[in-house]
């Protein structure tokens, strides 16, 4: 039930790490589901790119529109009713354009890099983008440092993952994938205790290699999720197949199942409950052997109706 009591007393606390288009339509749903809960997003940063000299920040952006009601529904990425005059412009001084940044969003880059430059750090600056869009969420960046998904394809490329997702449209075999800069990075100010005051820690129907991976890959960041109790994931692979992007790829470079109990596998240590799709649901079992409580339902989010009903699951899983 909405507004169910945390067990502090509170409202109930909910820390969701997120990334992508698939996390940004379940966070809509989460919101309908649950809102009186105290909801943080700790949203990834490791696709985070400079294009024409301004910070892109993908994940929180998707994230940010698709919450403040901006995000174009029927394209699945930037804001609704974009123009592309800039974009054509640069085509004709023959500078990239391989990465489309439309009229209306180049003002979030400009404004962020902006903030950054004058030596505040992307948490806070993300805070204040959630604060003047009026999100209903707590929005985080996983890290203040900057972190790379690069892509190293068989052909010896070493690719930010934008260049391989976008430019080359995951064409390219990949050899394997690394987090560049992981090493010095540290979670923001926020994401620890978030995650340790949660009632419920919700991994979203995310890329668990390319968007997941990342923050938990953090120093500490595991760890407290799987110290935090309820852990729900929910599947981004139905039937062998991503719902969207390069998954499938993903996980057979990096040696993974590409199902939805390989999936859970990788989650293992961290994780309680899992969302399986009901075209799944006989990989219940499998998934149950690895000490994961299944639980099973539709899990293509085709409108906010559908996206609230797999919140629903999720969190009932959780118990919150």
């Amino acid at each position: 039930m909405a507004g169910t009591m945390g067990t502090g007393g509170g409202a109930t606390r909910i820390a969701v790490l997120a990334g992508g288009v698939g996390a940004a339509r379940f966070l809509r749903g989460l919101v309908a589901a649950r809102p009186r809960a105290q909801i943080t997003v700790i949203g990834n940063t490791a696709d985070d790119l400079d294009v024409w000299g301004l910070h892109v920040s993908p994940d929180l952006d998707s994230v940010a529109y698709h919450l403040a009601g901006l995000a174009d529904l029927e394209r699945g990425w930037g804001l609704a009713g974009e123009s592309w005059a800039a974009l054509d412009a640069m085509a004709r001084l023959g500078g990239p354009v391989w990465f489309q940044l439309g009229d209306r969003d180049l003002a979030t880059h400009c404004w962020r890099t902006e903030r950054l430059r004058r030596g505040l750090p992307l948490s806070t600056v993300t805070a204040e983008l959630a604060g003047r869009l009026r999100l209903p969420v707590a929005l985080v960046p996983m890290s203040d440092q900057r972190v790379t998904t690069r892509i190293v394809t068989r052909d010896g490329r070493d690719l930010h993952v934008q260049e391989y997702f976008v430019r080359e449209r995951c064409e390219p075999a990949i050899a394997r994938l690394h987090y560049a800069g992981i090493e010095r990075a540290r979670p923001a100010p926020g994401v620890i205790g978030a995650i340790e005051a949660a009632d419920a820690v919700l991994l979203a129907p995310s890329n668990p290699l390319m968007s997941l991976g990342p923050i938990l890959a953090l120093v500490g960041v595991r760890e407290a999720v799987r110290a935090s109790g309820q852990v729900v994931a929910v599947t981004p692979i139905v039937a062998g197949a991503a719902i969207k992007g390069p998954a499938v790829a993903m996980l057979e470079a990096a040696g993974w199942e590409a199902t939805a109990v390989g999936v859970a596998a990788g989650y293992q240590d961290c994780v309680n409950h899992f969302v399986l799709d009901d075209r799944d649901a006989a990989l219940a079992t499998r998934v149950a052997a690895l000490g994961i409580q299944p639980w099973i339902t539709d899990t293509l989010m085709v409108d906010g109706g559908a996206a609230q009903r797999l919140a629903e699951i999720a969190c009932s899983a959780a118990g919150v």
